[in-house]
């Protein structure tokens, strides 16, 4: 599959109204193979004041790989590549459970749900909505949307504060322990072409702020804490 996505064939099926920046429904193909994917042409990105530096689908990228390095697997395969409308992010499209009712999932104690506001506390997740959650039949959840991540100031806004200053587990600290060398590796340099130098500073910042006090982040008071709309 990884193949295919970042060598098949784009053809644009479509396009997702909703979205604020030009986000595409896609196929791609190679021969007798196939998969559906979503394609995020940087030249479709509206320009954002506080994020002027990069591009959003970068950030989608950078995500995905902090999404691997800690070893969750909640965001689907995200590539940056050409496409019919130039670079941009392109990222297996996941086919959601819709016997699963959002308005409910969002508000449990659910442990995969508490990986994502993890997740979302060390990229410092700017737009976490209840739409972005993507559970799939067979229970794995994924994730999506995340353009808007990593900026230096404390900016995470989420639906999902069910943790806010709970204790981490013994688990989690060593998940976020295992970050810090990542950060420093060469397994790394993707991520810091990805990423301005003061972003990469602030991420292990958020890194080690969440292991020394050892509890997930309260909202912010001088930041709305919930995206609008929250769906």
């Amino acid at each position: 599959m990884s193949s295919l996505l970042e060598s098949g064939e784009i053809t644009v099926e479509g396009r997702l109204v909703d979205a604020s920046n030009a986000t595409l429904f896609v196929s791609i193909t190679d021969g007798d193979y196939s998969m559906k994917a979503i394609y995020k042409p940087v030249a479709g990105e509206r320009p954002l004041w506080d994020f002027p530096d990069g591009n959003l689908a970068s950030r989608e990228r950078a995500a995905f790989l902090i999404d691997r390095a800690l070893g969750f697997n909640h965001v689907p395969e995200t590539i940056l590549r050409d496409g019919p409308f130039g670079i941009g992010m392109v990222q297996q499209w996941i086919d959601i459970d819709e016997d699963v009712d959002l308005e409910i999932f969002f508000r449990l104690n659910d442990s995969q749900l508490r990986e994502v506001a993890l997740f979302d506390a060390v990229i410092n997740n700017t737009d976490r909505k209840i739409g972005h959650l993507i559970p799939e039949k067979g229970g794995h959840l994924y994730i999506c949307d995340h353009g808007v991540t990593f900026h230096e100031e404390d900016k995470l806004r989420t639906v999902l504060w069910q943790w806010a200053g709970e204790k981490l587990t013994t688990d989690e600290i060593t998940t976020l322990q295992s970050l810090l060398p990542f950060l420093a590796s060469a397994d790394a340099n993707e991520l810091r072409d990805l990423l301005t130098p003061v972003e990469i500073s602030a991420t292990k910042e958020r890194i080690e702020k969440l292991i020394s006090t050892s509890l997930f982040p309260e909202p912010n008071p001088e930041w709305p804490h919930i995206p609008w709309p929250p769906f």
